[in-house]
C-alpha cells in the first residue's frame, strides 16, 4: 500500500492579529500625531502699516 502523508493546516490567524497590530500603529503614528499639531495653528493678521 502507498503511504499517504497528511500535513496540518497551518494557522492563519496569527498573522492577521500581527497585521492589524502593525495597522494599528502606522495609523497612531501618522493619523493622531497629525491632528494634534493642525488643532493648534492660529493666524495673525499684520496690522502694521509701512509708511
Amino acid at each position: 500500500m502507498a503511504e499517504i502523508k497528511i500535513e496540518k493546516k497551518k494557522r492563519v490567524w496569527p498573522w492577521i492579529a500581527v497585521l492589524l497590530v502593525i495597522a494599528a500603529i502606522i495609523y497612531y503614528i501618522y493619523f493622531v500625531d497629525h491632528q494634534v499639531q493642525s488643532g493648534n495653528s492660529v493666524e495673525v493678521e499684520n496690522t502694521s502699516s509701512a509708511q
